[in-house]
């Protein structure tokens, strides 16, 4: 009976593949958490045609090794190199399904995932749906994404609606939002300091230096008042000298990219979770950051602006305080009403906690993107 049981559990597994750009960047945690979904996983990485499978590496390396497995695909001359090697090895480990991470992921691979007839979901993330070069150049290849793929799941509103204008069929968009991780909701609340904390890229997007100018007026009123960063990248350097020349070197803090604990002993520590994300030149934009999910369940109120996914998940007056974007004044204003108003703080940050644990857990999350998985499978077969 035991060994049925093994037959028919094994029977039920579905073999889905995750296409990465990379597996490497610190800030996507939400990659990971898809990686734990209760599917037979196989992480591929490495450039927008996954070059490396997690546990296996290089994929053409491992095809030169199996020259005879390829045999069969190295006449298919619609593929290059790396789309052969990809194929194979999708072929190899009896893939049903692709999940495929960011927009332009899933159109360079698409050639990949047509030749063999897999269903494909495709998760945007944030610039993939907003940079306007990408935009420009994958304009076409985006259609065609939108045509194959069985679901397109998006983490904002406003990514909803910007994929509709692009040609996306309504019928196919799946509104996700990210979640935090369960364990931010255990965080112990206890007495704050008056203290501020940003964790997240310094990058055109999060405007770091947007925050810093803001919070130089705070300063002026409460000297005491410390701002702590959490997180690296290219306008970190930037960021320092701006401290420097504003004399805030005694009350901003560069602690550099953070460990999961390290960033919930800061969220113990602080009164408030801050980030004045702005649309870049370039049209890079936030998809919904999961850094002010995990800040709310922390029970930290959230001062941010309205931008992407930003007010889906922060309720203004009610979790948290958001101005528009490159409005500083504002933004200081909204520092200087929760650290005067200790009770407001409070309040603010009890509302987030339930506001994220009813509407914005990993749980919920994940159970949608199986569920989506799932019933992709079912249509396909």
């Amino acid at each position: 009976m035991n060994n049925i049981k093994l037959k028919n559990s094994l029977a039920n597994i579905i073999n889905v593949a995750i296409l990465s750009t990379n597996n490497t960047a610190y800030s996507e945690t939400f990659i990971k958490a898809h990686k734990t979904l209760p599917f037979h996983i196989k992480f591929y990485y490495g450039g927008t045609v996954p070059s490396h499978l997690e546990g296996e590496g290089y994929l053409v390396k491992n095809q030169i090794t199996n020259l005879i497995n390829r045999l069969k695909y190295v006449f298919d001359k619609s593929l290059s190199i790396p789309e052969l090697a990809l194929k194979h090895s999708l072929a190899k480990n009896r893939i049903q399904l692709v999940l495929a991470e960011f927009g332009v992921t899933a159109a360079d691979s698409l050639n990949v995932i047509k030749s063999l007839n897999i269903p494909l979901i495709t998760h945007f993330h944030g610039a993939d749906a907003s940079e306007y070069k990408l935009l420009d150049e994958y304009r076409d290849k985006y259609l065609e994404v939108f045509s194959y793929a069985k679901r397109i799941v998006v983490v904002s509103k406003r990514m909803k609606s910007a994929l509709i204008e692009l040609g996306c069929p309504e019928e196919k968009v799946l509104l996700n939002t990210y979640g935090p991780h369960s364990s931010f909701f255990e965080i112990p609340k206890q007495l704050k300091k008056q203290q501020f904390v940003a964790v997240g890229r310094f990058v055109d997007k999060k405007a770091p230096y947007l925050l810093i100018m803001a919070f130089q007026k705070i300063v002026n009123k409460h000297p005491d008042t410390r701002l702590v960063f959490g997180g690296d990248g290219p306008l970190l350097n930037t960021c320092k000298n701006l401290v420097k020349i504003l004399g805030l070197q005694n009350n901003v803090s560069f602690l550099g990219v953070l460990k999961p604990q390290e960033v919930k002993t800061l969220f113990t520590e602080s009164i408030a979770f801050v980030q004045h994300s702005i649309v870049a030149d370039n049209g890079d934009a936030e998809g919904t950051p999961v850094s002010i999910l995990e800040a709310q369940a922390a029970a930290l109120p959230v001062i941010s602006t309205y931008h992407a996914g930003i007010p889906d998940v922060v309720i203004h007056e009610k979790t948290g305080l958001l101005c528009e974007e490159m409005d500083i004044e504002t933004m200081a204003n909204n520092m200087l009403k929760i650290i005067e108003n200790p009770e407001l703080c409070r309040l603010y940050g009890e509302n987030a906690t339930i506001h994220i644990k009813e509407n914005f857990s990993i749980e919920k999350h994940l159970s949608c993107l199986e569920e989506a998985i799932k019933k992709a499978i079912d249509k396909y077969s």
